[in-house]
């Protein structure tokens, strides 16, 4: 049975939660100890002692306790909410809802443990479970608007729009007062409710809601642009003009709201005269704005392009924008634009040469020109590294310290395929502006293509904090330097290297879980807040981030750099002659050197921790001797998963993220169908090249992959399975 506290232990049990939700998790753990010396059956306390353990780092630890106190106390809610929170922690949702849950139960009118299962329901996306628990949560607090605007969330995520507004219309007819103009959480939900009359395709509701009930909103341009486009979606021609205007007014440069007023103006697209006019009065009437000048660079001609590129041109290079090349590349995929703009760019230089130090800058004129027609060789458009080198050079030399100059000599070197003196190029460039991040995070970068990893970890050391325990490598990963990691993994796997390989790539994986992870922060945040809207786009962006770039790239490369180690793992299983047994004597050599100099660096990088945390004042340590313990990395130069006896599993981790989220990448695919072939599961290579085939059927590694696949059909023997023969060879006879 469970034992009950007297009063003065009662009192200690609520410091105990109020020391753990203080994160001061010495005194909670101290008070806990209390309490049970004197009733060591106290489920509740057992659980709080439990949590405060698991936020100390002793995870097995706090498991068995929370389990031995619901065995003590099945019935507390306070046993099972804890052991609810240790799960989520943990991230095994589905047990954490089931705790939850069974805590609900129990004590169905605990506004904590509704809360907390609210969040982990749409943390998962259990948007149906979402809509119960919030309604549950607004039957128990109507008075709160945020319950209300968090069940229209719910119903809006579930797909529910009508019900989402409704709740909504609902709220607002029981408001007894008349919010003022400047409440920001009802300027918001008035937007947001908006936006969903929108999305249930009432265009015309949603203009006269916007028209009457937005129209003291506090984002003045949010609901600017909402008006411009349902006036243009109803077809009201001459009112979307005007509202296009009115932005156009407050912001020159947005490309958008051009478009909307060509639009709105029914102006077809190759009426080059009519489109220019648009453009030139706002130039005329902006003479600063750079969008009114360049954009019609996009869709003028002939005659009429060269004249105005000159005009722009001229004006760019006078006034020395660096920028001016990359403000005008895309215009290379028309070859006619491309020599226009070659032409006038080497006309330019003809009539201002001799003139170069005229005005006092040399980065204005003849620089300019020199610099822009070296990117112009350097393109890949329209590339020609000679003559980009010989521009580069008269520009250095017309400007010795001109930091620009040297990087595009710096990418000369490196489209040359020089990737040394590239680095050194770019590091010359970092040496002439010590103080510009980012010069300093290309010459790393550069460094990195050059299989110099220390030096470039050295050169992101110069802008990285120098209090940091564990040095530059812990504080760039602490600051999720994304780019880094990447081009220091791919640098460390061309060295052969491959745990610190795959310890980078890991890194970025668990980069983007904490992302993931992060939500947990708005849910309840935003909502407090009043920031609906863009919560809403949040929710929306994490459901696809795993198809970023960032993420793709290092998924690809350890999947590839997966697949490597399993086919040295069969050759060396294979291995039979003495050639083999040299082969795999080396590689075994080459790995344990590569250890002894990974440990040795790892020794002298907790040398010089410790040696910072010994020159920290005591005082300034003291005062955070509570907070939650930093988690120790137990592998930090990826020996562990350089170990792994299963490659192919520990593949399919990314494998599967860059299948759900990037199917439309051929590299993914084509990864796909070798890890497949490789685990002989054909059905799906079969999926992954069908795929591939549909993207681009004459890549050579489709036409590869397919004659692979054949030879294994081929070869398949009889106990396998009939129904995956007769699929596979089904798709050759076709």
């Amino acid at each position: 049975m469970p034992q009950t506290l007297s009063t003065r232990e009662a009192n200690l049990f609520r410091t105990v939660i109020r020391h753990y939700e203080e994160k001061q998790y010495k005194r909670g753990l101290k008070a806990a100890e209390q309490i049970l010396k004197k009733n060591p059956r106290h489920g509740d306390t057992m659980s709080m002692k439990a949590l405060i353990m698991n936020s100390q780092g002793k995870t097995e630890e706090a498991f068995a306790l929370a389990k031995e106190a619901l065995t003590i106390d099945m019935k507390s809610h306070i046993c099972w909410h804890v052991y609810g929170i240790l799960y989520r922690q943990h991230k095994n949702f589905d047990e954490a809802i089931k705790a939850y849950k069974f805590a609900l139960k129990l004590e169905p009118e605990s506004q904590q443990i509704q809360r907390d299962l609210a969040v982990l329901q749409v943390q998962i996306r259990d948007y149906q479970g979402y809509v119960q628990s919030r309604f549950a949560m607004l039957k128990a607090k109507p008075h709160l608007r945020q319950n209300w605007t968090a069940l229209a969330i719910a119903y809006q995520l579930e797909g529910s729009l009508e019900q989402a507004e409704n709740i909504l219309t609902t709220y607002e007819k029981s408001m007894t007062n008349v919010p003022l103009k400047t409440d920001q959480e009802h300027s918001e939900a008035l937007l947001y409710k908006n936006t969903i009359i929108a999305e249930r395709g009432d265009i015309q509701r949603a203009l006269e809601h916007l028209d009457s009930d937005c129209k003291n909103c506090l984002d003045r341009l949010a609901v600017m642009e909402m008006r411009a486009r349902y006036l243009g979606q109803l077809n009201r021609k001459e009112e979307a003009v005007k509202a296009w205007r009115a932005l156009l007014d407050r912001n020159p440069e947005h490309p958008e709201y051009y478009q909307g007023l060509i639009e709105a103006l029914e102006i077809d697209e190759k009426d080059e005269a009519a489109l220019k006019a648009i453009y030139d009065e706002y130039a005329a009437k902006y003479p600063r704005s750079d969008a009114a000048k360049r954009l019609p660079l996009n869709f003028l001609t002939g005659d009429s392009f060269k004249a105005a590129a000159k005009s722009y041109l001229s004006n760019m290079l006078d006034r020395g924008v660096p920028s001016v090349f990359a403000n005008l590349k895309h215009l290379y995929s028309d070859v006619a634009k491309k020599e226009a703009v070659l032409a006038l760019a080497e006309e330019y230089l003809k009539e201002h040469k001799g003139s170069e130090q005229a005005n006092g800058d040399s980065s204005k004129g003849v620089g300019a020109a020199l610099y822009f027609l070296a990117q112009h060789y350097n393109y890949h458009l329209s590339r020609d590294l000679a003559k980009a080198m010989e521009y580069v050079e008269q520009a250095i030399e017309l400007d010795p310290k001109n930091v620009d100059f040297h990087m595009t000599k710096a990418r000369i070197f490196k489209h040359q395929g020089d990737t040394a003196k590239a680095s050194e190029a770019m590091d010359h460039a970092r040496s002439l502006d010590t103080k510009d991040r980012y010069i300093n995070s290309k010459a790393a970068k550069y460094q990195l293509r050059n299989n110099e990893n220390e030096k470039a970890l050295e050169t992101m050391g110069l802008f990285t904090r120098a209090e940091t325990v564990g040095g530059p490598l812990a504080d760039l990963t602490d600051m999720q330097c994304m780019w880094f990691l990447t081009e220091d993994g791919e640098a460390w796997q061309r060295r052969g290297n491959t745990g610190l390989a795959l310890k980078r790539f890991t890194t970025i994986n668990n980069i983007f879980d904490i992302w993931q992870e992060d939500q947990f922060d708005f849910h309840s945040f935003s909502l407090r807040k009043g920031q609906i809207r863009a919560y809403v786009d949040m929710i929306r962006w994490e459901d696809s981030i795993r198809e970023h770039p960032f993420y793709f790239r290092a998924a690809l490369d350890a999947v590839k750099l997966y697949l490597d180690m399993f086919e040295k793992q069969q050759a060396a299983a294979n291995g039979t002659n003495g050639t083999g047994e040299a082969t795999n004597g080396d590689d075994a050599a080459e790995k344990k050197k590569a250890a002894k100099k990974a440990r040795k660096e790892a020794q002298k990088a907790e040398r010089e921790a410790a040696e910072k945390v010994a020159k920290q004042d005591p005082n300034k340590a003291t005062a955070k001797k509570d907070e939650e313990p930093k988690k120790k990395d137990d592998d930090p130069n990826g020996l562990k998963l350089a170990a792994t006896t299963d490659p192919l599993g520990d593949a399919m981790k990314f494998l599967n993220n860059i299948l759900q989220f990037s199917p439309k990448n051929i590299e993914g695919q084509i990864a796909g169908f070798d890890v497949y072939m490789r685990r002989k599961k054909y059905l799906l290579a079969l999926r992954c090249l069908n795929a591939a085939q549909a993207l681009n059927p004459e890549h050579p590694r489709v036409k590869e992959q397919f004659a692979e696949l054949q030879k294994a059909v081929e070869s398949l023997d009889d106990a396998q399975s009939a129904k995956v023969k007769e699929v596979l060879k089904a798709k050759f006879s076709s």
